[in-house]
Formats: structure tokens, sequence, C-alpha cells
């Protein structure tokens, strides 16, 4: 279970560490994008703050499915936000509620949108679909739940 997690922080760190170097010397273009964002996103009437479009995924796997498909499948998602830079943020953990409701749901993966304009890029986004294809023998169930927050 460490050399797992150490494999996340490592593809997590490497992933930053890459987008960063992608980016350098961007700024022009990226406050060009800062300002369609803002131009294109629900804001706040309370905290007037910008609103986010929380995109929650829940799987389920099979019980036979591959423990080294598994985490494959976890880093390939781990890496879309280096890929997709539609996707603001990303984190995702393992089930611990101890209510025993989760029915049998395991993984839990959050996604951040400024805009649905972004999760629509998203969602068809080739390298998206190449996540996707990594869950055909493995994945028993998906939950996808999206809404808007404050």
């Amino acid at each position: 279970m460490l050399q797992l997690r150490s494999l996340f922080v490592f593809t997590i760190v490497a992933t930053l560490g890459l987008w960063a170097c992608q980016n350098t010397g961007k700024t022009d273009e990226s406050e060009n994008n800062a300002n369609q964002i803002m131009e294109s996103s629900p804001v706040s009437e309370t905290s007037g703050d910008q609103a986010k479009l929380r995109h929650v995924v829940l799987f389920k796997f099979k019980d036979g499915a591959d423990p080294e498909a598994v985490e494959k499948a976890i880093a390939a998602f781990e890496a879309l936000p280096g890929k997709i830079p539609q996707i603001r943020d990303f984190e995702w953990g393992t089930n611990n509620s101890p209510e025993g409701l989760n029915k049998g749901l395991t993984h839990c993966f959050l996604l951040t949108f400024h805009s649905e304009e972004d999760r629509d890029i998203y969602l068809p986004h080739p390298n998206h679909k190449a996540f996707g294809a990594l869950l055909g023998d493995i994945l028993e169930d998906v939950t996808v739940v999206d809404y808007w927050t404050d």
C-alpha cells in the first residue's frame, strides 16, 4: 500500500512539473484564458467568489479485477489534469465510511471545472476516452454526479 501511495505521489508531482514546464512563458495566453473563464462562469451571489462545477465520479471495480490494471487506470485518471487544461482541480480517495452505504463503490474522484463549457470539452476529449478504454475489463459500476458550488 505504501508503494502504491508513493507511486501516486510521484505521478502527481511529475504531472504538475510537466504542466508547469509546458505553461512557462504563456502569460498572455493564460491571462486571455482566465478572462474567458471569468466571463463564462457563474458567480456566487452570496460570496462574490467564482462558482465551481464539481464532477464526482464513483467507481466499483469488479471483484476479480487485476490489481495492476486498477492501479494503471487510477494513474491514467490522475494524469488527465496534465493533459486536459479544462480540469482546474483533481483529487481522489478510497471509501472509508463506517456507515456501509457505499453500495460497493470504493473509489471517489472529484474534478473541478470553471464552466459547463470546460466540462463539455473534457467529456469527449481523446485523453478522457483513452482513459475510459482502460476500464472496460475491470469496472463493474460507475456513478457520476455534477453540481455547482460556491
